[in-house]
């Protein structure tokens, strides 16, 4: 089937993946009445009077916004806010879908930094969480941090931290069939961007010691020459060894590689100077920095990707829908560092004893596997004290 031929027939039909659906009665004038005018003033003051009334008289609770500014859409680029709608609007619906989160598409036409802190500073009174999507960075830093520290509900750049979380489990079961452990493993990211510098951050706060960040460029290394301050911090974090060259010089007796870089920018001959059971993740969409025949043929152990078509696709539909979900069950005011990591182990747990070559990660369309999330991150939250509702 040509997916995307297919896709944008269906989209035609489709015209819009989610909508609006009544969950009063509104058939006579008590029906109105009690949603709309005159009773709907009683509940307007009790949340005059306490504003956290709001998450429990209207559905506030259960609603959260898809930001793009349409910078960063997919392997697109800069493709512009209405471009990314059909991208924000599908979030939504996974949202739905799988975590039965109420999500909405909102894609802002600026680029300007304050301006969309602003803007969702501004909105955040209607929703129970942010969920931002598709900016570029090094601006998505800026933002999601400002905005973390300024509202009292979550905040998560699913690109960063949804793709950092999905790797993450992904890693922790590859690793077990390898025999091979964090502590001691050298991982190669290329690719040092927003998803990028998050793994890697994450990696190393899950106890990987030994990362090497590779940009088109080539290494990462501290005290190299450049103007992003992103790639000046993480070359301080990662590269102890003071590694330079080219990606090809740092996959050599590397036991990993994940890329979330461009297509088909790693050989054959690259996959074959890796460690014994090597461990590839090439997630470049829609063409993987190297298709998956290719790397098992040149000896890659485990192989997933970002596609669908494959088995072991590493995509953070496994994460988004089940972290708000725990995090909005439980009113949680943050996500923070042990939500993502219990996230991460909640996908990995899940697998069980049905752990395989080709079955490192569940499937996207498997809902109980969501709901395990939701439930370990719910837990986390309470467990560190950020739940409005619970303490342990």
């Amino acid at each position: 089937m040509d997916y995307r031929k297919m896709s944008l027939k269906k989209h035609e039909e489709w015209k819009g993946k989610i909508e609006t659906v009544c969950r009063v009665p509104a058939e006579n004038r008590e029906d109105l009445s009690l949603a709309y005018t005159p009773g709907v003033a009683e509940p307007c003051m009790a949340i005059h009077a306490d504003v956290e009334k709001s998450f429990e008289l209207t559905r506030r609770w259960n609603t959260v916004p898809v930001i793009t500014d349409g910078t960063a859409v997919l392997g697109l680029g800069d493709i512009g806010p209405e471009a990314g709608m059909p991208v924000m609007e599908g979030k939504c619906a996974l949202f739905k879908a799988y975590g039965g989160v109420d999500a909405y598409p909102l894609c802002l036409r600026t680029k300007d930094t304050e301006e969309i802190i602003n803007t969702i500073k501004i909105l955040a009174g209607s929703f129970g969480g942010i969920n931002l999507e598709d900016i570029s960075a090094p601006r998505c830093f800026e933002i999601e941090t400002r905005l973390k520290a300024e509202l009292d509900i979550p905040v998560f750049h699913d690109d960063q931290h949804g793709t950092a979380i999905v790797v993450a489990a992904a890693l922790k079961n590859a690793l077990k069939l390898a025999g091979k452990d964090m502590a001691t493993i050298r991982v190669v990211v290329n690719g040092a961007g927003a998803a990028g510098i998050s793994i890697a951050k994450f990696l190393l706060k899950l106890g990987v010691r030994n990362i090497i960040m590779c940009d088109k460029a080539g290494i990462l290394y501290e005290g190299m020459q450049t103007e992003n301050a992103a790639h000046k911090e993480i070359a301080k974090l990662t590269n102890r060894e003071g590694r330079r060259g080219l990606l090809a010089d740092a996959m050599k007796g590397a036991d990993v590689f994940i890329g979330v870089s461009a297509p088909n920018c790693v050989t054959k001959e690259m996959v074959a100077s890796m460690a014994e059971k090597s461990i590839l993740f090439t997630m470049a969409n829609p063409v993987p920095e190297i298709s998956r025949d290719e790397a098992l043929e040149a000896g890659a152990y485990i192989v997933g990707t970002g596609s669908s078509q494959f088995p072991n696709q590493i995509n953070n539909v496994l994460v988004f829908p089940g972290l708000f979900r725990g995090a909005l069950d439980v009113r949680a005011r943050t996500v923070n560092t042990e939500m993502m990591i219990a996230a991460a182990e909640g996908i990995a747990a899940y697998v069980g004893d049905k752990l395989a070559k080709d079955y490192i990660l569940p499937y996207a369309f498997d809902r109980k596997a969501h709901e395990c999330v939701a439930k370990s991150v719910a837990q986390a939250a309470i467990d560190t004290g950020v739940s409005k509702l619970y303490s342990k």
